[in-house]
């Protein structure tokens, strides 16, 4: 979804990613490219991101798209069955997270396209989608994991530095993976679902 209007893009399995109006039953653009896409806006609205066939990503000018990239990073075939599910952009423009059905997901330099670190989370032995989400101060990211732990990492270092454990009655159910993860951009709450929708808010000292 753009941040300034209410155009929004759709990567989808034909191989295709267009441009869409919510006010608007039709396509305004459609790009042809290789693979299963994903692609995310950055925060101005200007630019978007395609990650195509989950090797290389791709920057654009929205207001010229058609004329094609402006900049290509290579970053790498995945492993066999990995493939990129996602795109986003950190809140200062300065990162990229992609988001996998593997093991980890990647974070890379938005402007530079150079590897910055990569987030392992535990076996994912079903290929679940892995949700993530920056904090809105580009400062961590937050990753739902198919145990139903939400881990948290530190962009700066790729440190992990806290894993959240779901509450007790949600992990004793069925299916705890976290299919879902997104953090409030102005206050410090956190939602996240998977067989229940949950909202996190953070400890406060008495």
């Amino acid at each position: 979804m753009s941040p300034i209007d209410d155009t929004f893009l759709s990567g989808s399995m034909d191989s295709t990613i267009r441009l869409w109006d919510l006010r608007s039953p039709n396509c305004h653009g459609v790009m042809h490219v290789s693979g299963r896409p994903t692609a995310a806006f950055d925060p101005e609205g200007l630019i978007f991101a395609a990650g195509i066939n989950s090797e290389s990503v791709k920057l654009y000018d929205l207001r010229s798209f058609d004329k094609g990239p402006f900049a290509t990073f290579k970053l790498g075939m995945e492993t066999s069955g990995c493939i990129w599910t996602g795109l986003q952009f950190s809140s200062d423009g300065k990162a990229l997270l992609i988001t996998t059905n593997g093991t980890h997901i990647r974070l890379v330099d938005a402007f530079k396209g150079s590897h910055l670190h990569t987030l392992a989370v535990i076996p994912n032995t079903d290929r679940q989608t892995l949700h993530a989400s920056f904090t809105p101060d580009s400062q961590f990211v937050l990753i739902g994991s198919p145990d139903g732990v939400v881990h948290i990492w530190s962009v700066e270092t790729g440190v992990r530095v806290a894993s959240l454990p779901g509450y007790e009655a949600a992990t004793q159910l069925p299916n705890a993976a976290i299919h879902s993860l997104a953090f409030n951009p102005r206050f410090a709450m956190l939602a996240t679902g998977s067989n229940q929708t949950s909202f996190w808010l953070p400890a406060l000292e008495e």
